[in-house]
């Protein structure tokens, strides 16, 4: 009897648990890996329930009312520009060695107001800014 010879078969790479691996990995590495969220700016927050400050240093005090009007250092602001706001902290903080600006808002106020407010202190070269908050049961401003 003469029996044939079989050909060779070439081998086979099956390639469907290599993927299947790979995406047990993929899926593994995603659920431990830890997003940190960075930020260009560092800023700390200040709390409403802190000390009150003994001395005080020079301050130039900005009122900025639920509609968006302003008032610094109790002069009404004509205008709600950047450009005028910028002009009239200049002339509040000159003689004034250091001044911080303290923005004290309605709780209702746009938040580009505020924003206004900060823009137009960073172009007048005030680099101190606060924020004033009521204390919790005072009813009072800081």
């Amino acid at each position: 009897m003469r029996f044939r010879r079989r050909r060779a078969e070439e081998p086979e790479i099956n390639l469907i648990p290599f993927i299947d691996v790979l995406l047990v990995v993929l899926i593994f590495l995603m659920l431990t890996t830890t997003y940190s969220k960075y930020s260009e700016l560092q800023i700390t927050l200040p709390t409403a329930d802190a000390e009150r400050i003994r001395e005080r240093p020079a301050e130039i005090i900005v009122n900025v009312s639920a509609d968006g009007r302003y008032l610094i250092d109790k002069k009404p602001v004509e205008g709600r520009s950047v450009d005028i706001l910028t002009l009239e902290l200049q002339a509040a903080a000159a003689g004034k060695a250091e001044p911080v600006v303290i923005v004290s808002a309605d709780a209702l106020t746009a938040h580009q107001a505020v924003i206004n407010v900060m823009d137009a202190a960073r172009r007048a070269g005030l680099g101190r800014l606060t924020f004033a908050a009521q204390v919790p049961g005072e009813g009072g401003s800081r």
